[in-house]
């Protein structure tokens, strides 16, 4: 299994699940902060048809690229069956967001043989390992 920052580093393209067009939320600037630092951003938000000037796409389904990641944004209980579907899209890593811990969403993708990531920021793993996608 690969570390946070080798996740981080190898990636290119994230999906964002419950990214958030609302500023005060991390849902929101977390993404954004990736974004600015170069790396290409999905919104998976079944709510909203855009964020950051990027059209959205309701569900992990409905990508039509692959992604090198699956961020997720969801409380713990949602977050197991976002793991399902990016086992389904064969995404190698999940990353679920600072305070969403779940066992049964480890489980899933350690059976899966994915990468697996919890209770950490993407925003701060990028600053700890001074991460950019700019050249």
């Amino acid at each position: 299994m690969r570390s946070a920052q080798q996740i981080l580093a190898e990636a290119y393209v994230i999906a964002v699940v419950g990214a958030s067009r609302d500023p005060a939320k991390p849902s929101h600037g977390v993404p954004l902060q990736m974004l600015r630092h170069g790396w290409k951003i999905i919104p998976v938000n079944p709510f909203v048809d855009e964020v950051f000037g990027i059209k959205t796409v309701p569900t992990l389904a409905d990508l039509t690229e692959p992604v090198d990641l699956v961020d997720i944004f969801r409380p713990a209980a949602d977050a197991v069956e976002v793991v399902r579907q990016a086992v389904a899209i064969k995404a190698p890593a999940v990353w679920l967001q600072s305070g969403i811990v779940s066992a049964e969403a480890r489980r899933i993708a350690t059976e899966a043989g994915i990468d697996y990531v919890e209770d950490r920021c993407l925003a701060v793993e990028r600053a700890v390992g001074n991460l950019s996608r700019i050249a």
